[in-house]
């Protein structure tokens, strides 16, 4: 089984948005008690108070504060396992600290109502939500809510998640179980290049250049940034300007994720198998230089986008160690010395000259191939829509002569 997402937009009237905004005021309020709750135990009585003890105490709350038989007992419940999950991670992130990783421990803190923005129904038991014939949403103790539903949801829904934006729109999230796809006999394979000056160079030749959304966008953002901070705070327009700005980022977003989905959708259309670099991007937006041209790009979107695509039309996205792919030759494997400012990869050994991404993608399919060697890859690597000179012929040893990583986390073993 696997786990899929569906989200659409939905249209509270303003009763049923005054209910919304009020069921997210006291969920975050049960959160903040319950995590004071959990300070002071420990600090007072070195006792650490378990989640069952906090969800067997939320029907005494309901009789000393009527205002949370308003809210649905699951959603109440769902946010006392919230904050179970938060001290999971922070004692899971505190055990690999000390085990020698490099990680920010976080400890649990208490929740603005800026940053505590959705409320789940954890299960469809009892009718906590139902989606209608008409394609509206009914939620137990909300109403029924116009739902925009422009897809239907194949599988079994198991939650649902109503979310805020910043912009004051308004989600539904439904997570569902179905069957896996077959995985399909792979006929073809691309080895993917991502970076900024060309997003995406592919072995068969695409070429793809950022969009860079937020650059073109930077002047609105910054004239509302400014009309912002020259406002009173707490004013009504510091907080239309506010507004404001939330949808200008908001627009990027959308404008981004639109495009980062069709080309997703294209790289899946091209081929079974797709091959990136295993890019350690949050260590890459240390660098403050590009750190703002790698978010614009949405390196990690792309390749995640690609890779639940993919699994959903039966093919496989594989990833490979990145060391050394634009500094290689392709064709002779020698190490050839290259700036970032250098766009040309020159080979003095064997004469080779290409655009310095697509060497580095030609390097990055070989590294997946290296690991097919035998007759079924031989088939895959004819079938391959590959008609550059630097790839090796299939006599060859497909493998590079750089020492490649081991398998990362997670990653599909080759078929």
């Amino acid at each position: 089984m696997e786990q899929r997402a569906y989200k659409f937009r939905i249209y509270p009237k303003t009763d049923e948005k005054e209910r919304l905004e009020r069921t997210l005021y006291l969920c975050k309020k049960l959160y903040n008690t319950e995590l004071e709750q959990r300070i002071l135990a420990y600090r007072v009585q070195r006792k650490s108070v378990k989640v069952r003890e906090q969800e067997n105490e939320l029907p005494r709350l309901k009789e000393e504060m009527p205002e949370y038989r308003e809210i649905y007992s699951q959603v109440l419940q769902n946010a006392t396992k919230r904050l179970d999950k938060s001290f999971d991670n922070f004692f899971r992130r505190n055990k690999l600290r000390k085990q020698g990783y490099k990680i920010k421990v976080g400890f649990p803190r208490f929740k603005s109502s800026k940053q505590y923005k959705s409320i789940t129904y954890p299960q469809n038991a009892n009718s906590a939500f139902v989606i209608m014939a008409d394609g509206n949403l009914m939620l137990a103790k909300i109403g029924k809510i116009r739902m925009f539903k422009h897809r239907e949801i194949e599988g079994k829904i198991k939650t649902c998640t109503i979310k805020k934006h910043s912009d004051n729109e308004w989600y539904a999230i439904f997570t569902v179980e179905r069957e896996e796809k077959t995985k399909k006999v792979p006929k073809t394979a691309i080895g993917i290049d991502i970076g900024l000056k060309q997003l995406i160079k592919a072995t068969d030749g695409t070429t793809i250049e950022p969009p860079k959304y937020l650059r073109k966008s930077e002047e609105q953002i910054k004239h509302w940034s400014r009309e912002v901070s020259y406002k009173i705070k707490g004013s009504g327009k510091r907080k239309k300007c506010i507004k404001k700005l939330a949808r200008a980022y908001r627009r990027v977003e959308r404008k981004r994720d639109d495009y980062l989905h069709k080309v997703s959708r294209d790289l899946v259309n091209r081929a079974d198998i797709i091959v990136f670099e295993d890019l350690r991007i949050q260590n890459m937006l240390k660098n403050h230089k590009l750190a703002k041209s790698i978010g614009d790009a949405s390196w990690g979107k792309l390749i995640r986008y690609t890779s639940y695509k993919a699994d959903s039309a039966g093919g496989s996205v594989y990833y490979v160690n990145p060391n050394g792919t634009s500094q290689i030759c392709s064709r002779c494997g020698n190490w050839v010395q290259k700036d970032l400012s250098e766009r040309i990869h020159s080979c003095p050994s064997c004469g080779y000259k290409s655009d310095r991404d697509l060497n580095a993608s030609f390097n990055i399919l070989n590294r997946y191939l290296k690991k097919r060697v035998g007759a079924d890859s031989l088939e895959l690597y004819n079938k391959t829509p590959v008609e550059m000179l630097p790839l090796p012929s299939p006599s060859q040893d497909l493998a590079c002569n750089v020492e490649e990583a081991g398998s990362p986390k997670g990653m599909m073993s080759p078929l």
